[in-house]
């Protein structure tokens, strides 16, 4: 059972009603590749998932913001920051956790979804923008993989299910394979900052040595 806190529609200024959906791992469970201390581990992905729904809030494309998770912490940030949050109970990975978020959307008239990771606290609002500033054609797909390729760091979904998510082991590729099966109408873009997940140290200490947000990297340096 998974419990809904909805929040009151934000405004927007595109014609579509586009959901974005953040699925969130437990805090403690989460960077198991980085090597700091559990604390640093926990306060790091505090301050990301922060970072990200601070972005997102303040886009006027997107309508809402869905966040799934089972950490009560991360569940009381979003409702924060608007959004609606669905308690994953049984946390069995990104792609249940979107498969939650899509039975919400199926009964809020949710025109398309961006599926975004919490850990890529570098976007920017004009990224966000950047990513969803055309009139989509109907039944397209765009994913935004991730620096290594290996990974998807952004899913864009009209309708939210023209496909269904595969988030394990090369998710970018599966994504495009899966895609390409569904409609012709789909895209590969690159979006640095989208780019930019923070999944190991080298991830870390690259974003540091950019300083594309300089008070989020001095938090960061703090943490490493």
């Amino acid at each position: 059972m998974h419990w809904l806190h909805l929040s009151p529609n934000r405004c927007t200024s595109n014609l579509l009603r586009i959901a974005a959906i953040i699925p969130v791992k437990t805090f403690a469970r989460a960077k198991s590749r980085m090597c700091i201390s559990q604390d640093a581990k926990i306060s790091l992905c505090r301050l990301m998932l922060d970072e990200m729904l601070q972005t997102l809030s303040a886009s006027p494309l997107l309508s809402e913001i869905i966040v799934i998770t089972k950490e009560q912490e991360a569940l009381n940030m979003a409702i924060d920051h608007g959004a609606v949050v669905i308690c994953d109970e049984h946390e069995r990975g990104v792609n249940a956790a979107v498969s939650l978020a899509d039975k919400h959307i199926e009964q809020n008239g949710i025109d398309a979804t961006v599926v975004f990771p919490q850990d890529i606290p570098f976007t920017r609002v004009r990224d966000v923008e950047f990513l969803l500033r055309d009139q989509f054609p109907p039944n397209f797909v765009t994913i935004v993989p991730s620096r290594k390729f290996d990974g998807t760091n952004a899913l864009v979904r009209m309708p939210y299910n023209i496909m269904g998510t595969c988030y394990d082991n090369d998710s970018y590729h599966a994504h495009v394979k899966t895609a390409k099966n569904h409609t012709r109408n789909w895209s590969v873009l690159f979006v640095d900052r989208i780019m930019m997940d923070m999944d190991e140290m080298e991830d870390l200490e690259q974003a540091v040595r950019l300083n594309e947000k300089p008070d989020l990297c001095r938090q960061i340096r703090a943490l490493i």
